[in-house]
């Protein structure tokens, strides 16, 4: 198994085999968290446009999303698990779009295989790939808007390339790191009511599920998120 750390959008379309896009801050934690509290289907898409239009032609569907970190006008939610970590998503569709997590998917054209990277559930992430054993793993560590690298990301994408290569790992110093990163300096301004602290805190929870989220062919145009168990 040979195993590849890239980054960014230009990562995501290079990457090839079973191909893992990262957003720790806050995509796809933000998406585990849905899935966690009963959401039925995530449907994930990188323009804001085609998010309004399947919303308009699906008006049960819920919109969950960001641009600049900030919920879009006429969204439900915005990329924060703090907002939708007591909602019951019980046999619900949402549409996601976000500036990193969702264009890495929608940029990874030559990739085998996508499922979505974070730490809340890298270790059924690491079961995962070694149970698929592919040839080449892609790990594509997507930063902030997809255009600049953040450590959040490129230490995940580490931490599972350790894991899988039987090198150790350690947790506790990568929270450590991030708590004084930039990435994170958000959580802790009272002025970006967006960002609450406590996603700080519930993106780097540890292994909280025990499932990964692959991409699926929805339709002609679109994927969708399917919740395997590990």
């Amino acid at each position: 198994m040979k195993v590849k750390i890239l980054h960014l959008i230009n990562g995501a379309k290079q990457a090839r085999g079973l191909t893992v896009i990262i957003d720790v801050f806050r995509a796809f934690s933000t998406a585990c968290y849905a899935f966690g509290n009963g959401a039925r289907k995530i449907i994930p898409v990188g323009d804001i446009g085609v998010a309004h239009r399947i919303k308009k032609e699906n008006s049960h569907f819920l919109l969950i999303g960001e641009r600049g970190g900030q919920k879009p006008k006429g969204f439900d939610y915005g990329n924060s698990p703090t907002q939708i970590e007591n909602v019951d998503f019980t046999d619900k569709i949402i549409i996601q779009t976000t500036s990193a997590g969702t264009q890495g998917i929608a940029n990874a054209t030559h990739a085998d295989e996508i499922i979505t990277g974070g730490f809340v559930n890298v270790q059924a992430i690491i079961d995962y790939i070694k149970k698929q054993n592919p040839k080449y793993v892609s790990l594509v560590a997507m930063g902030s808007a997809g255009i600049r690298i953040a450590d959040e990301d490129t230490l995940c994408a580490e931490f599972i390339k350790n894991a899988l290569e039987n090198k150790p790992n350690d947790f506790s110093k990568i929270v450590k790191h991030l708590r004084k990163y930039e990435s994170a300096h958000k959580f802790f301004d009272p002025t970006k009511d967006w960002a609450p602290e406590r996603d700080f805190d519930l993106c780097l929870s540890l292994n909280k599920f025990n499932f990964v989220l692959k991409v699926e062919p929805y339709d002609q145009n679109q994927v969708f998120f399917k919740k395997i168990e590990i």
